[in-house]
């Protein structure tokens, strides 16, 4: 099954630098995932072009395993994400790789 993440840092200079302490353990963190596999992310920016949240597309057997995946997510553990929306959905074949992961 494929999740939509969407999720919006705190606001502000505080937010930055949350986010700047969390990224390398964020990035390595979906590099060793095997239960939760990324498929595609990226960047929400604001208006003056800074980034104030993440979009992420994500396949996982189960709900029970994506809400396991964010509950030791960096960005959720060191609160760099202050809202946190999850809902199914279905990523279109011709967007997933040769042999990337497909819903059950």
């Amino acid at each position: 099954m494929h999740y939509l993440v969407i999720a919006y840092d705190h606001p502000g200079a505080e937010g930055r630098r949350r986010r700047a302490r969390a990224r390398e353990r964020h990035l390595a963190q979906a590099a060793s995932m095997k239960q939760v596999e990324a498929v595609f992310g990226t960047a929400i920016l604001g208006d003056e072009g800074d980034m104030i949240g993440s979009m992420l597309v994500m396949a996982a057997d189960s709900r029970e395993d994506l809400d396991a995946w964010l509950h030791v997510e960096p960005y959720v553990v060191d609160d760099v994400w202050r809202e946190v929306r999850v809902h199914p959905c279905q990523v279109g074949p011709s967007f997933l790789p040769a042999g990337g992961r497909t819903p059950d």
